[in-house]
């Protein structure tokens, strides 16, 4: 009976030949029997013999090439199904507040339920362009009423401090008024009437839109103002839920009660295209689950 020209060799055949064919220079010794054995398979000739070398004939060098292509697809599947797929890297950009109080520390009970999941965390007040800049989601900061995305949850201030403010033979800070004895804690920005905007909002809501402060101490990032609170430099206009871990946790006391809520909030923006990625889906998922937790 004929054989079937497409029937493939055995594979132990195809492997030593093609470790043979990669060799520059083969002597006799070095040809084995397996090489022998193929060329008997396939019926043609593999090697040019020389007097103390081998080298590829033609159909030897085609079947070379063939067979380090076939044979290196077959490594690659093969380290896949042994080893874990490789890490797939999402990209992630939000404010620079929300990134060190909120989402780092939070950060990993994703990676440790997401394993092979990396998250790049871009934390900038720089508006991104996702798809041209290459993000696959965004976190952003903005008006309730002109916001794009899904929500996350809204914005309420409320003055925080260390509690060693509250301790002790200091001034006293038992009410909105008593801000006048102490130093306010500010992100920089555009000033009105010698205070912070923001703490000037919330000084007009508290009917006292007169009131100056001790001092004001300015920093360049929100983050910067809290690290100033914890260590007991001032109050700072906590915005909640950012300060919610460290009032839980007693590191910042909220000497006043009741909040005051802003028109602003965090809104979660996914480009359409990184949605069809099951990790981004992953952590589209549970960024919504966390700010669940805080309402």
């Amino acid at each position: 009976m004929q054989k079937d020209p497409a029937r493939l060799p055995p594979l132990d055949l195809l492997a030593s030949f093609t470790r043979a064919g990669a060799e520059r220079f083969i002597t006799q010794s070095a040809m084995s029997r397996q090489i022998q054995a193929l060329e008997k398979e396939l019926g043609v000739p593999l090697f040019h013999r020389h007097h103390r070398a081998l080298t590829l004939t033609g159909d030897g060098q085609r079947l070379q090439t063939a067979c380090v292509a076939v044979l290196a697809q077959l490594r690659e599947t093969v380290a896949r199904i042994r080893a874990p797929a490789r890490r797939e890297v999402l990209s992630l950009s939000t404010t620079p507040g929300l990134a060190s109080l909120w989402l780092i520390p939070r950060l990993p009970s994703f990676t440790k339920a997401n394993p092979g999941v990396d998250v790049r965390l871009d934390a900038s007040l720089e508006l991104r362009n996702l798809r041209a800049d290459g993000f696959d989601m965004a976190i952003r900061y903005g008006p309730i009423d002109r916001a794009d995305g899904k929500p996350l949850f809204h914005e309420a201030m409320q003055p925080v401090c260390s509690p060693k403010l509250l301790r002790g033979n200091g001034p006293p800070l038992r009410t909105p008024a008593d801000l006048r004895f102490h130093t306010l804690l500010q992100v920089q920005g555009a000033p009105r009437s010698g205070m912070p905007i923001e703490w000037e909002l919330w000084l007009n809501a508290m009917g006292l839109p007169d009131l100056q402060p001790a001092a004001t101490l300015s920093f360049s990032g929100y983050a910067e103002a809290i690290a100033a609170a914890l260590a007991g430099q001032g109050v700072a206009l906590g915005r909640r839920p950012l300060v919610d871990a460290l009032l839980r946790s007693r590191k910042l006391v909220a000497p006043f009660k009741g909040t005051t809520a802003t028109m602003r909030g965090y809104f979660l923006v996914v480009d359409s295209t990184a949605r069809t990625k099951p990790a981004v889906r992953a952590l589209e998922q549970w960024l919504l689950e966390q700010a669940a937790l805080e309402a």
